[in-house]
């Protein structure tokens, strides 16, 4: 322990800071994704899955539960009432016969996409809050210091998936007349 290069204060100090300032916005974020999710009878686990499987086509139970940050079990019981409401379909690979893949079906991609198009039919907090530093620096927070801890934490391939998430979001979606409407062709990888 000679060679630490911090103090067990700065370290207590700084754990706090970051549990109560995490706790404080995903209270936030929580509250503007269920208004968001309100209308389209979901919740949050079952978005994130939905916009989990949009952007891997064709992904693992387990690529849901690492990418999603949830149990296992967690994934598979909301993948399967996304199932029985027929905005996802389950199946298995023959050259993988131990996992569970799951697809977004056509009418799950289309609820995705009204999701998307009708983001601004609710309020955001966050993004208000985060109005007065883009007024300042002409563009929202991209929190480096941040994805890079949780590069540390949650490794290399899970901030790839996020990045590759926002690039395909980037490239599906466009803004017209205020407005989000998909790219006429959603074969984005």
């Amino acid at each position: 322990m000679s060679d630490q290069t911090y103090t067990m204060k700065e370290a207590m100090l700084y754990s706090q800071r970051i549990a109560q300032l995490s706790k404080a916005l995903w209270k936030a974020v929580e509250k503007d994704w269920q208004q968001w999710l309100k209308p389209y009878e979901l919740n949050i686990n079952e978005h994130h899955i939905l916009w989990i499987s949009y952007h891997l086509k064709g992904a693992s139970i387990s690529d849901i539960a690492k990418f999603g940050v949830m149990h296992v079990s967690t994934a598979f019981n909301f993948s399967k009432k996304l199932e029985e409401r027929d905005l996802l379909s389950f199946s298995k690979r023959d050259d993988d016969k131990r996992n569970t893949y799951v697809e977004l079906t056509e009418k799950g991609e289309q609820l995705l996409i009204n999701m998307i198009e009708h983001y601004h039919d609710s309020p955001h907090t966050v993004i208000e809050g985060s109005l007065p530093l883009k007024d300042l620096y002409g563009r929202f927070p991209d929190f480096m210091e941040l994805m890079a801890i949780i590069r540390n934490i949650y490794g290399e391939d899970f901030m790839e998936m996020f990045e590759h998430s926002f690039k395909n979001m980037d490239q599906s979606f466009d803004e017209k007349i205020g407005n989000i409407k998909p790219v006429l062709s959603n074969t984005i990888e």
